[in-house]
């Protein structure tokens, strides 16, 4: 559509490329902001999964294998006092003061 002036239609042109151009820079800058949020995230998530080691001011912290890895290790030591072995352990010193306390209780 024309209004029959030159100038006009120049300018009007001249215009809509100014807003096309500004809504697709707004677009583009939207894209990118997510991109670097993005972005982001996903250093955070393998900062943590890999681990950080340390620096001036800041601890090392391990990665989620090497926790996991030392929970494993926690774990089997519980499980080692909790079940009955050769005597070590603190289910035989329980099993042991019980069997005294019954044998108390008995001789009363």
């Amino acid at each position: 559509m024309t209004t029959g002036i030159p100038g006009l239609d120049n300018a009007a042109a001249v215009a809509a490329a100014v807003a096309a151009l500004g809504g697709a820079l707004a677009l583009l800058y939207r894209w990118t902001r997510s991109l670097r949020q993005f972005r982001r995230r996903m250093t955070h998530f393998f900062d943590d999964w890999f681990g950080v080691e340390g620096r001036p001011g800041v601890p090392e912290r391990p990665g989620v294998m090497q926790r996991l890895s030392s929970l494993e290790e926690k774990a089997a030591d519980i499980k080692h006092e909790v079940r009955p072995n050769s005597g070590s352990s603190l289910r035989d010193a329980v099993d042991r003061v019980d069997a005294r306390t019954a044998h108390l209780d008995k001789s009363e």
